[in-house]
């Protein structure tokens, strides 16, 4: 198993500098990672960096909350195809989830859903699975799936709880064969990541990607 084929090497802090976002590229093109994630006004650095591999660019709409209006969601991920991003990482309205607005939900994915395919990126749907129940979480899996998501990502990393063995075991049996699960939030050794993985993760979003590495190697 090459873990690195399954990492979204992420910097997400908010008060991200350039230097940081040249080290992370520079990081996943050493390591092979999968993907960088970067704040939306980093994409067009990491883009230049990135040009010549094949290592995609994520970046994140609506985050780290998700209560951002459908209208700025949609402004976020148009600025950011422009930019060159090639994956947006969404964080839903949790606000409207935990009311049982579920028609909100649909409204808010079925808006952006075409403005994303008609571009070919890839979209991952943040449900900030710590803070859910098993019912909401396997809600989630059944609406996202219909509308035809990429992938079904566990957690911003800004909650008070990030990925779970649990909640990617049940997102996985959850959701058809075709939508990937991704799991983010706490990730920062090798053993947690396998486990992870072994329960049905095929994306990993961590800013410890380099130690993962290092540990498992060394």
């Amino acid at each position: 198993m090459l873990i690195n084929n399954y990492i979204d090497h992420t910097f997400l802090k908010p008060a991200a500098l350039i230097s940081d976002i040249e080290k992370l590229c520079s990081e996943a093109i050493e390591y092979h990672f999968a993907a960088v994630c970067v704040p939306p006004p980093m994409i067009k650095i990491a883009k230049n960096i990135l040009r010549q591999t094949d290592i995609k660019l994520a970046t994140v709409i609506g985050f780290p909350f998700g209560y951002s209006a459908i209208e700025a969601k949609l402004a976020e991920i148009i600025l950011a195809i422009i930019d060159g991003a090639d994956e947006l990482d969404m964080v839903i309205n949790l606000v409207a989830l935990k009311n049982n607005d579920w028609q909100y939900l649909a409204n808010e994915i079925n808006h952006i859903i075409p403005v994303i395919k008609k571009e070919n990126k890839v979209i991952k749907i943040i449900i900030e699975s710590g803070i859910l129940t098993d019912g909401e979480i396997t809600r989630c899996c059944e609406m996202y799936s219909v509308a035809g998501v990429d992938f079904l990502k566990t957690s911003t990393g800004y909650a008070e709880k990030g990925a779970t063995i649990e909640a990617v075991a049940l997102m996985r049996k959850h959701l058809p064969a075709h939508i990937q699960v991704k799991a983010s939030g706490g990730i920062k050794n090798y053993a947690f990541t396998k486990e992870l993985i072994d329960a049905g993760a095929t994306r990993i979003g961590s800013s410890n990607s380099v130690n993962i590495i290092k540990e498992l190697y060394n």
